[in-house]
């Protein structure tokens, strides 16, 4: 056993502390697996850290077996082997070395060349898809072409690489195409033979409202005022998982995928265009099979009455947001009556979250104005108007209503045994909310009472205090990072962002898989059957597993807008933009410019007037001579002096 006291080299093997994990390599190829000590040993903090010479071959997000060799000044280690590769295929670019064509992976993480069998019949910088055949630390991997993408740079073939990079397909395999064309050939068929066998809402006031580009339309709401002044409001969804049944290849596929993939101009979506486009999506002026989540409710927004039921439904008018915005301003158009009485209702259903402690992150997101080549002609930041804060309540009331409905029936009926999927979000770690903490009040605010731990209604007084003002972007970002992951589990413990008890995703099937998980559980309950846990045993790894693709489809979401970001800004270089400082470290500072949210890095040697030091307590840089600061949060004039599109890097110069 090792001597935690006392720092020795481990040199007899059945000394060694073998360590499974998942193993993180930086962009420096250094590696890092986190464990837990042995019983009865002083718990570590860090992480065990391998260098790229002790990596015998693994590749971020591998599992790995770790040797410690060492547990002070910090804990060391070596890979002893590779137990489960993460993944098998990497998009890289063609380049010479030693006058051979070898593959680099775009990945930097990926820290060697892949030497690549059976020749290779394409040129200097073209990006290919690689699948590795062997690799094991020493000298290069090697690895054969499974696919051509084009040229490196051009805009469908940048796009094409980020997504297959994050393991997601731009095609669907023959057997689910074929599949999707029979359902859609066979649509008003089964139209016909299942209206009878649903309740039908044709005859309700019903529409969509959605973004102006939107392709898949999964939610339809409908609006009744009833004789005792109540109303009916119907959130209907679209019943995906009448055309997605398990055991087919529209399935296998749909659960391989997990989500669409939203990239800055293109949606690479979960279930064929046939379904996703068509025979699911809720058209208007179309029947469509539906679930619906119906609710009579009061003027203060109370819910008096619930039912979930399979339904049909034909949707009256489409709505963008913005279309629906001018209806409500103007007080005039279609459908003001049922708008007006979801905005009524939506106020009350978001005042009183906000009262419960829900925290409102905002929306920091960008938009692009492309040419038809796809190249960035314009980026500015998105901004929320009051329809879309509307749908998102009656999304957030019929998410909450089914996962509260599900667990208030598997309480009543223990011995069942029942199961659900949840949408989850545990409390922020106390060392990520100290630090949350400790940054804001070096801004400048004064968060939640030092002595205590800031709660979900401190972080909401938080967001709303700094609304409007020029460092708001920047705390959203670090409090939205300081938070703990939403996840899919069947073990349920709450939601602490919404702050909800019970809650699920039922909302978004053509574009997330846990929602047509969502949708057979609660079809199954409804059908005086329910799905126990012996019949439902995989249902916890279908949630790892989906969590794990919606970690991917973000990662791929935004390396797409950063990299929209750099190639929009390496056509000003030389030009000067105001920006703030998002980030401070010991090699300088990171400054993200207002209007298109880019950021880029100013080194700590080009600042130049003084010897700067880093100052962590202070989140600043600091001179020695002068004592200037510059600080977190603090703005600053600043010059594009270099952009690296493969690397996805910006470097600026600050303007004094």
């Amino acid at each position: 056993m090792l001597d935690w006291q006392y720092v020795k080299p481990v040199k007899d093997k059945q000394e060694k502390k073998l360590v499974s994990g998942v193993i993180e390599i930086t962009r420096k190829g250094v590696g890092y697996v986190a464990w837990d000590p042995p019983a009865g040993g002083e718990p570590e903090k860090e992480d065990i850290e391998i260098e790229t010479n002790n990596l015998a071959g693994s590749l971020n997000g591998d599992t790995v077996e770790v040797s410690l060799t060492r547990l002070f000044p910090r804990p060391k280690g070596k890979v002893v082997r590779v137990i489960e590769r993460a993944k098998e295929e990497f998009v890289a670019t063609l380049k010479q070395k030693d006058g051979v064509l070898v593959a680099v992976p775009d990945d930097i993480r990926f820290y060697r060349s892949i030497t690549l069998e059976g020749g290779v019949n394409f040129s200097e910088g073209e990006k290919v898809l690689v699948r590795l055949m062997s690799f094991d630390g020493k000298g290069d991997a090697r690895g054969a072409i499974v696919q051509h993408l084009g040229r490196a740079g051009e805009h469908q073939v940048e796009m094409n690489a980020i997504v297959l990079e994050h393991g997601f397909s731009t095609e669907f395999p023959e057997a689910v195409t074929r599949e999707a064309r029979e359902l859609e050939a066979n649509h008003a068929k089964i139209i016909e033979e299942e209206a009878p066998k649903r309740a039908d809402y044709r005859g309700k006031p019903t529409f969509t409202i959605d973004p102006k580009d939107a392709k898949d339309f999964d939610d339809a709401l409908s609006v009744s005022k009833l004789p005792d002044g109540s109303f009916e409001i119907g959130v209907h969804i679209a019943d995906a998982t009448y055309f997605c049944v398990p055991g087919t290849a529209l399935d296998d596929e749909a659960t391989k995928r997990g989500t669409s993939v939203y990239l800055v101009d293109a949606t690479i979506p979960m279930l064929p265009h046939e379904l996703s486009g068509n025979v699911c999506s809720l058209k208007a002026n179309e029947d469509r099979l539906a679930f619906s989540a119906v609710f009579r409710m009061n003027d203060k927004a109370e819910i008096l009455e619930r039912k979930f039921q399979k339904s049909i439904i034909r949707s009256q008018k489409r709505f963008t947001y913005e279309e629906a915005q001018e209806v409500l301003t103007k007080a005039k158009g279609p459908m003001i009556e049922e708008l007006g009485i979801m905005r009524a209702l939506a106020r009350i259903l978001r005042k009183g979250r906000e009262k419960e402690g829900a925290i409102d992150f905002g929306d920091n997101e960008v938009k692009f104005e492309l040419d038809e080549a796809g190249k960035p002609l314009g980026v500015t930041r998105k901004t929320r108007i009051e329809t879309m804060l509307m749908i998102e309540e009656f999304m957030l009331l019929a998410n909450r209503e089914v996962a509260t409905y599900i667990s208030k029936l598997a309480q009543k009926v223990p011995e069942k045994n029942m199961v659900f999927l949840y949408r989850i979000h545990d409390q922020p770690k106390e060392d990520r909310i100290e630090e949350l903490a400790t940054f804001v009040r070096a801004i400048g605010y004064d968060f939640a009472n030092k002595k205590k731990r800031p709660s979900a209604r401190d972080i909401a007084k938080l967001l709303a205090d700094i609304k409007g003002k020029p460092e708001e972007h920047l705390i959203r970002t670090a409090t939205l990072r300081s938070m703990a992951k939403a996840i899919y589990s069947t073990k349920n413990i709450g939601h602490f962002g919404l702050a909800f008890e019970y809650y699920t995703h039922f909302t978004s099937p053509i574009r997330r898989y846990p929602d047509m998980l969502a949708h057979r559980i609660l079809a199954s309950h409804l059908d005086g059957k329910p799905l126990t846990r012996s019949e439902y045993s995989t249902l916890e790894k279908m949630c790892i597993a989906a969590s794990a693709r919606e970690a991917e489809a973000v990662a791929a979401e935004r390396e797409s807008i950063k990299y929209k970001q750099v190639e929009y800004m390496s056509s000003k270089i030389g030009q000067t933009f105001e920006g703030i400082i998002s980030g401070v470290t010991d090699w300088g500072l990171y400054v993200e410019e207002k209007e298109s949210a880019s950021e880029g890095l100013v080194r700590v040697r080009t600042i130049g007037d003084d010897f700067y030091n880093y100052s962590p307590k202070e989140y600043a840089l600091v001179g020695q001579r002068t004592k200037k600061k510059y600080a977190l949060g603090d703005p600053a004039r600043i010059k594009l002096v270099a952009a690296d599109l493969s690397a996805r890097t910006l470097d600026f110069e600050l303007v004094k």
